[in-house]
């Protein structure tokens, strides 16, 4: 439980991914801070707002830059397993082909050339897919039929399709390099993960306006600190502001209504549609405006009523360090070791029994880096419809927790064995209602879910949203939110509520995240920038935010209930802060929470390897020794940070 009174504010979404509940809006952001944080600009506040917007622009173009690298890579070593695997008659290689298309659609042509001796003319190649939408295209793919044939890579530079999106074509032989005549792939790699990326995370770290809701959704933005109402073009105008829908309210009774009573209120305020979830209702009106319908409930015998909110995404003993074989692993996964996270694997590796549920997006269910790691979910948005992930963000942070390891393919999850529970609370454009994520926290709690992690939020403290955080806190659920990338102390929710573990973001450098939100209600920190993990069409994307940050916790959280499932929820809560370790002033602290957390440190202490009070030393002895090196205690004193 946070140890301060929580103030009634305005919900906006979080980021990491952003949605109205969703990846966290924004209102205008405080200077930028640090760690820790320097005073503003001398040239004041927009000259500071310049600094902040121009840092999370990097922030994107690393994004983007290390995920045209994972995918260069991962086509390189799909291309070359179905090389490898191809059936040896032309029909069984056609469907072979486009079965693999089907799979990867980024895959936008693909071409066989047959090794010597297996029964296929000289110069025959068996292709599927066009490439008539790249005007060079042609021209490099026989330039890398030509390398293949002799047993050479080949990889182009990228090239511009007629759509705008990028492309390049990649060549694998089947052999070892050098090894002509084995035959090999060649294919045209449509790189559009690069454009969704740029554009999720644009939205992410609040760069780009929140979309036009007036148009679908019918959302009014509000700044929670003088009630004005903001402007949602500007992007500047966007952080720190709460979204709700217009003409919707939340009611919660004393009494429930009789069906009467209903029918007369639904009347009177011409309402479309009602909906209930335990004791609240909702009322969707075709006339009235949300002030006019919050009115005419507070007229009525009512616990509360208020607006529906929007939300949006916003990822010891010393044991001999495993090592995984994922091919992401080494080169792009800086964030698993800086948690001592392959230490912790010597005390657990995690269990199927503690289930993770992922309240976002959904998941893309087919990934091959996923498979046999994803339980029964449920699709709020659509119940007629599997949890599926039109977003990316969702099947991002279930890779962080759970993605295969030690599979010689893609990336590392934080577990090996704990299964992730999708749970699609927000739709195609990243977006949910304050009923959606409240349904979706009720229905993973009912359905065995023992950590929720919660990559989303808003600026408001909603008390329709916090009925159902209390449900699955009472109900003995780890509950792990983000905070937000808008680099303020506005509080963020649900991260804000006490019954709630949340969570800022650290760079490689263990220093805040330039976005990440702060306040004396953050428990703690974990990487949360350029991190590599799952994506959707079966691809690999590197995405930065505090949504990124929250799924490390909820698998630390996984991992501890797997090595002492007896814990309760608020123990497991005290032993991830007990175990962080100290980056900011001495104790907790409004940037670092009380730290950045350390896997193997909290699995020893929740397994009893570790006391208490050796835990508390060892965390204090790290942090006044092993923090900071000659060389960046230098840097700190020349420049003052």
């Amino acid at each position: 439980m946070k140890d301060r009174k929580l103030p009634m504010g305005w919900i906006a979404g979080l980021a990491a991914l952003a949605l109205p509940i969703g990846l966290f809006l924004s209102r205008a952001p405080d200077p930028p801070s640090p760690s820790p944080p320097q005073e503003a600009d001398a040239a004041g506040p927009r000259a500071t707002a310049l600094h902040e917007h121009r840092a999370k622009r990097a922030i994107v173009a690393n994004d983007v830059a290390r995920t045209e690298e994972l995918c260069r890579l991962q086509c390189r070593d799909d291309l070359k397993a179905l090389a490898r695997r191809l059936p040896q008659d032309g029909d069984g290689i056609r469907r072979a082909l486009a079965r693999m298309r089907a799979e990867h659609p980024h895959l936008h042509a693909l071409a066989y050339l047959p090794a010597e001796g297996t029964g296929f003319d000289a110069g025959t190649v068996i292709r599927d897919g066009a490439l008539g939408d790249v005007p060079e295209a042609e021209r490099r793919f026989d330039e890398a039929m030509r390398a293949v044939a002799k047993g050479e890579r080949y990889e182009s530079r990228a090239l511009k399709g007629k759509d705008g999106d990028l492309y390049f074509v990649l060549g694998v032989p089947a052999g070892d390099a050098g090894e002509a005549a084995s035959g090999g792939m060649i294919g045209l790699v449509h790189q559009d993960v690069l454009r969704k990326v740029a554009n999720h995370q644009l939205r992410n770290l609040r760069l780009r306006e929140f979309p036009d809701e007036d148009k679908t959704f019918g959302i009014k933005a509000v700044d929670p600190d003088t009630g004005r109402e903001i402007d949602v073009d500007a992007p500047e105008e966007n952080q720190g502001i709460s979204h709700y829908r217009k003409r919707e309210v939340v009611v919660r009774f004393e009494d429930v209504p009789s069906p009467e009573q209903l029918e007369r209120m639904r009347r009177e305020t011409g309402a479309v549609s009602v909906k209930q979830l335990g004791p609240a209702f909702v009322f969707d009106s075709g006339r009235m405006s949300t002030e006019e319908l919050m009115a005419y409930f507070k007229a009525h015998n009512v616990v509360y009523v208020e607006p529906h909110y929007m939300y949006v995404t916003n990822d010891a003993s010393v044991a001999a360090e495993i090592v995984p074989n994922d091919e992401l692993y080494r080169r792009y996964q800086w964030n698993l070791p800086i948690i001592r996270t392959p230490g912790g694997w010597s005390v657990t590796k995690g269990t199927e029994e503690i289930v993770v549920g992922v309240v976002d997006t959904g998941v893309t269910l087919t990934h091959p880096d996923l498979h046999g790691h994803l339980v029964e979910g449920y699709n709020v948005v659509d119940p007629s419809k599997p949890p599926g992930d039109d977003v990316g963000h969702g099947t991002h942070v279930a890779g962080v927790v759970s993605a295969l390891v030690d599979n010689g393919q893609g990336v590392a999850g934080m577990t090996w064995y704990n299964k992730v529970m999708p749970v699609k609370v927000l739709d195609s454009t990243g977006m949910g209602s304050t009923y959606s994520v409240a349904e979706g926290i009720i229905w993973a709690t009912d359905h065995g879910a023992k950590v929720i992690n919660m990559s989303l939020g808003n600026y408001a403290s909603a008390s329709f949203l916090h009925d159902a955080i209390r449900y699955a806190y009472e109900r003995d659920v780890v509950l792990i939110a983000a905070t937000g990338n808008d680099n303020t102390s506005e509080p963020g929710f649900p991260a804000a509520y006490p019954e709630v573990f949340a969570v800022s973001a650290t760079n490689q450098a263990q220093e805040k995240a330039t976005f990440s939100n702060y306040g004396d209600y953050v428990d703690v920190v974990a990487p949360g920038e350029n991190i590599a993990s799952t994506y959707t069409d079966n691809q690999y994307a590197a995405l930065s935010g505090t949504s990124m940050a929250s799924p490390h916790v909820s698998a630390l959280a996984a991992l501890i209930r797997s090595v002492n499932p007896s814990l309760k929820n608020t123990e497991v809560y005290d032993i991830m802060r007990q175990s962080a370790v100290d980056l900011g002033p001495p104790g907790k602290d409004p940037y670092f929470g009380y730290g950045q957390i350390d896997v193997e440190r909290a699995l020893q202490l929740a397994s009893g390897q570790l006391p208490q009070e050796a835990a508390a030393d060892e965390a204090s002895g790290e942090r006044t020794v092993g923090r900071e090196s000659f060389l960046e205690q230098l840097l700190r004193s020349i420049f003052g940070y």
